[in-house]
């Protein structure tokens, strides 16, 4: 165990405030008598679970002990989660689960499996209505893998994190030296089941301080709006920066911060939140100079996947597009319009505010698919550069006149005509054509021109897609 390893007690003082953390159910132990588990000392049946704050703000949270038996989930380390939770969901708080569990508690078994059962409803219950994040310290694995994977935000240690449903040596063909499935790199680039990796046990908790006064405390509390000392009016530097959409979050932010999430997992896409005016709002953003502008499905799901999370709970949405298609590859085919759907889904079902800006070349169905006046975006800007249409003027040229030789002029009349932004503007798909140094001011009108926003929806349970 390296030195940077922290124990279940101090993960819970460096993240709470000073003195603010009050202990729950701190008495329980196993009541199991199984296998000899009643001559174990088995002190809070390995989790310490209670409330305290964050920067002020309330939050409950449980951080588990795997001093005692490997921090294993039995049936009263179960109740102690689930305690938490009912008491969360009263008073519309933050979860925090600080993992370090070697799964089932096997001397339990069916008490330790209802359990588990148990925390799973809780956290499907709290899915949409609170905040649930994890950091993951230790092992995560078997069916405690299905925490982090329930919960809205997950955050690992890269130096004793471990998370897997089977480990490593136990799937066929493979073993840790070959491909270590359970580590956070291969969990952040291959699964993206993590939203960001952090250096040690430390780095995880800052996260997750950052984090907590960046979102709402509930579908119903939003505490998160913050003091703005910035300039609302700053030009930003962003010409030449369309194929970059990292760099226009960051540059229109408050303070120039933006907290990025699963960075590794689709690098062609770029979600997290930032601040406009002290507001928080999630950005989506395709990153065009990674894929030349080709929507990929790791982008398009975790693209959905954060807009529906940001809609849940009242957190206004920025889209930049530069999309000209969908990648041109087999494995591709096989998954992206399925992606896709999802991904116009997500935006044509949102009803927060939503703002999209176009600033480079945005073609076809992937234009659509990404926020467009279509799908519900409130306010479309589109730089002076920026390019929208079915296609690209050449190719359309080509195909409209087949036994033309030369087709550049063709070419230029669609794209004046069909194919740029004077053109959707003209046609009221485009509400305004902006500079890009104007980009932070326009965008910060709009959210606040939408902050009294109220949409309905069709009467029935659920969508389906």
């Amino acid at each position: 165990m390296s030195n940077s390893k922290l124990s279940a007690s101090e993960r819970i003082s460096r993240l709470l405030d000073d003195s603010s953390f009050v202990e729950i159910g701190g008495r329980i132990t196993s009541r199991n008598t199984d296998f000899n588990l009643s001559d174990k000392e088995t002190p809070s049946d390995g989790v310490l679970t209670g409330y305290g704050t964050i920067d002020g703000n309330l939050v409950f949270l449980y951080s588990q002990d795997a001093s005692v038996l490997g921090g294993s989930i039995g049936e009263m380390h179960a109740g102690k989660i689930v305690r938490l939770y009912d008491l969360a969901m009263k008073t519309g708080a933050p979860v925090i689960g600080l993992v370090d569990c070697a799964g089932l508690r096997l001397q339990e078994a069916t008490d330790a499996l209802n359990g588990f059962g148990e925390i799973f409803y809780r956290q499907a219950m709290a899915s949409g209505a609170i905040p649930q994040i994890t950091g993951i310290f230790g092992v995560c694995g078997g069916g405690a893998a299905l925490i982090p994977a329930f919960s809205d935000f997950t955050f690992m240690s890269e130096e004793s994190g471990r998370l897997f449903v089977n480990s490593p040596n136990a799937i066929a063909g493979n073993y840790e030296e070959k491909c270590d499935s359970s580590s956070a790199k291969f969990q952040a680039e291959q699964v993206g089941s993590v939203d960001a990796v952090c250096e040690d046990d430390a780095a995880v908790l800052e996260k997750i301080r950052t984090l907590v006064p960046l979102i709402p405390a509930s579908c119903d509390v939003d505490l998160s709006c913050g003091e703005c000392t910035d300039d609302l009016n700053r030009a930003v530097a962003l010409a030449g920066k369309d194929g970059d959409a990292r760099a226009i979050f960051t540059e229109i932010s408050d303070d120039r911060f933006f907290f990025e999430l699963k960075k590794e997992y689709a690098p062609d896409m770029v979600i997290g939140l930032i601040r406009l005016n002290g507001v928080t709002v999630g950005c989506v953003g395709n990153q065009a100079e990674v894929s030349g502008g080709r929507l990929t499905t790791r982008a398009a799901y975790i693209a959905a996947e954060f807009v529906t999370r940001c809609d849940a709970f009242g957190i206004p949405v920025l889209t930049v597009a530069n999309a000209k298609g969908f990648q041109t590859e087999m494995s591709e085919e096989k998954t992206i319009a399925k992606a896709a759907a999802k991904l116009a889904y997500a935006y044509a079902n949102a009803t927060v505010p939503k703002v999209t800006v176009l600033v480079g070349e945005v073609y076809g169905t992937a234009y659509v698919a990404m926020n467009s006046r279509a799908l519900g975006a409130d306010m479309v800007y589109a730089w002076q550069t920026a390019k929208i249409g079915m296609m690209d003027a050449a190719a359309a040229a080509k195909i409209m006149y087949p036994e033309e030789q030369d087709t550049s002029k063709q070419a230029a009349a669609y794209e004046a005509l069909q194919s740029s932004a004077s053109a959707a503007a003209k046609r009221g798909y485009v509400d305004d054509m902006i500079e890009p140094e104007a980009t932070r001011k326009r965008v910060i009108a709009a959210f606040e021109m939408l902050f009294t926003k109220r949409e309905d929806r069709p009467d029935k349970k659920h969508g389906t897609v």
